[in-house]
């Protein structure tokens, strides 16, 4: 079916479009050519991020005002259009229509349901834009891990429903990498550091381990540690530590390292422009998502392509001491 801002009432421009440049990554030669295969978009647009140096218009953010619309089981129904929030728990190709009636804004994406990173790179910006376009509404009820926490600090505070039917719904297309996208990182960032004293370190290594999508660096923990030890890096482990022990140490971090990966954000979201992300890919799912955001906020991405499959790769150390090198 139709996309669902196919059929808006109302669209207006919430922040305008812009040329932005994209900087090349920090890699030793030779890491491009060992890129096998590579996840959410083609090799070669992949490496064409990875190499940079060059310009891109990005889109204007755009508001869109959606009359009548139900939300069942996590899609939104209008006029015969739909768009999908997560994934169905029913096969029916009908549904009950909602009781409950109420206008109100969405801030949430698939991409931001599915993964952790998303939600908090894009899905928690995207919310600054509801607070003036009525009461903001999640389908997410019972939100665990770190994001209670992050949902705290940023002051998020949406109506969690699952079945609802609005008489009137704000949605807003936040996918461009705009200025004004780029100023919500900056606000985000002040809101997770206030109050905080940040003292600099050299940088952190935040593992992953087997959390996640299939990514298992094998060597990931003797790399963490030999960084620890050569380079003055702290080994942070975020399946277990806090959001404010996260934030003490990447907030004023020169490197934040470790596996590609969605607990790569928690770097993101508080380490300072300047500073860089080094990410060690598997050669089989290289993803140059992150670097879309590191180009937005003024810091720079490196990485190191492993040996080996996403399931058991490895990084050879030599390598990471040369690339760190290219850093200072």
């Amino acid at each position: 079916m139709p996309d669902i801002f196919s059929g808006a009432s109302d669209t207006w421009e919430v922040a305008p479009s812009c040329q932005r440049h994209v900087p090349a990554a920090v890699c030793l030669p030779g890491q491009l050519e060992r890129i096998k295969d590579t996840e959410f978009a083609p090799i070669d647009v992949v490496i064409r991020s990875f190499l940079g140096e060059f310009d891109t218009q990005e889109n204007p953010t755009i508001g869109y005002r959606l009359e009548n619309v139900d939300m069942v089981d996590g899609v939104l129904y209008a006029k015969g259009r739909q768009r999908h929030l997560r994934a169905r728990h029913s096969r029916s190709v009908t549904y009950p229509i909602p009781r409950d009636v109420m206008s109100g804004s969405m801030y949430e994406s698939w991409l931001g349901n599915r993964w952790f990173g998303n939600w908090l790179s894009d899905d928690c910006l995207t919310y600054f834009l509801t607070n003036p376009a009525g009461t903001t509404v999640t389908t997410s009820i019972n939100p665990t891990g770190h994001v209670p926490c992050y949902e705290a600090l940023l002051g998020m505070a949406p109506l969690r429903r699952q079945n609802v039917h609005f008489s009137e719904l704000i949605l807003f297309d936040d996918h461009a990498n705009n200025a004004g996208k780029t100023q919500r990182t900056i606000e985000m960032r002040d809101k997770l550091l206030f109050g905080r004293a940040i003292k600099p370190v050299n940088g952190v290594f935040l593992l992953r381990g087997k959390t996640g999508d299939a990514r298992v660096m094998t060597n990931e923990r003797q790399i963490a540690d030999q960084m620890a030890e050569t380079y003055g890096f702290h080994v942070l482990d975020p399946t277990t530590a806090s959001v404010d022990q996260i934030a003490d140490l990447c907030g004023n971090a020169a490197i934040v390292a470790g596996v590609e990966g969605s607990h790569l954000v928690h770097g993101l979201a508080v380490m300072p422009p300047g500073a860089t992300l080094l990410v060690f890919q598997p050669p089989d799912r290289t993803v140059a998502a992150l670097k879309t955001v590191t180009d937005r906020q003024n810091q720079g991405y490196a990485f190191v392509v492993g040996e080996g499959t996403s399931s058991n790769f490895s990084i050879d150390w030599s390598e990471v001491r040369r690339t760190l090198d290219l850093l200072d």
